[in-house]
């Protein structure tokens, strides 16, 4: 993986008409007025409504970054570039610029799943430009591998990307209910399940392969800003044996392992969620 072409170093600042666009393009909202900057990076499929449950509170605090990957929300047609968004780089390349349009510096990276991932490029790649990381439910590889467990045989993934290919719909519903898992709310499945159905099913599907094929480990140690990962319990998609591998690869790490069950804490466990973030930012 290479540092992005729109590395925050190389950039030569961009006009008015260029940001707004770019702005639109990814739909970015500012909000809050905190000296220190939040930027949120979704997981597969959510558009940043996903963070409806933190955000109030965190905007009496801190200056709040969100915006919609291509393919969610009300990103723009053109926010996707099939080329470009092949390799996570694209979606690194996309934070990049959105902090670039803004004049962002020393920003604080919150990213769940994917995002999570994408995150940590992010700040492996333009350490300048992030000062911590907020990773929840992260995991840099879902393949279990010789030596390591990320929780999937490839076989397992071959077959739920199958269904995806076959019935996007059952594989929406189904992944949905696997992630908030069984002790949640069967609602909040539904409203996963909702993004997942809004969003554009092709870009999904290839964001699919690439969250489940790629290996972002090798960046790990080279993230080395403080970095908060948020453990979830009976978490399918992020075992407790992928928190603890982050735990002891990042150099400045701190697992936390939460009450919370599924992969999707920010849903099912906000207010625990927020005092983790909390207590971690000072």
């Amino acid at each position: 993986m290479t540092i992005p072409a729109n590395n925050p170093e190389n950039d030569r600042g961009l006009t008015s008409t260029a940001t707004e666009q770019l702005l639109r393009r990814y739909n970015v909202h500012v909000q809050g007025e905190g000296e220190e900057t939040l930027l949120f990076c979704n997981g597969l499929g959510c558009s940043q409504e996903i963070w409806q449950y933190l955000t109030p509170r965190l905007r009496t605090r801190y200056q709040l970054v969100l915006f919609d990957y291509p393919g969610t929300g009300n990103a723009q047609p053109d926010a996707y570039d099939a080329q470009r968004h092949s390799t996570l780089q694209g979606y690194v390349e996309d934070i990049i610029a959105i902090c670039q349009a803004l004049q962002l510096q020393r920003i604080i990276l919150v990213g769940h799943s994917v995002g999570a991932s994408i995150a940590l490029v992010t700040a492996a790649y333009a350490p300048t430009l992030v000062s911590s990381v907020v990773l929840l439910a992260p995991s840099p590889c879902y393949l279990n591998e010789p030596g390591y467990y990320g929780g999937f045989e490839r076989v397992d993934v071959d077959q739920l990307l199958s269904l995806m290919e076959q019935d996007y719909d059952g594989w929406a519903s189904l992944l949905a209910s696997l992630l908030i898992g069984s002790q949640n709310p069967a609602t909040l499945g539904e409203q996963l399940n909702g993004f997942f159905c809004q969003a554009d099913h092709l870009i999904t599907k290839n964001l699919a392969r690439l969250t489940f094929y790629t290996d972002v480990r090798p960046v790990v140690p080279s993230v080395r800003m403080p970095t908060l990962i948020l453990q979830c319990q009976q978490d399918v998609a992020a075992p407790e044996e992928v928190g603890a591998y982050l735990s002891r690869h990042l150099p400045q790490g701190t697992l936390v392992i939460m009450q919370a069950t599924g992969h999707c804490p920010h849903l099912s466990a906000p207010l625990e969620t927020l005092a983790a973030i909390e207590a971690f930012l000072g």
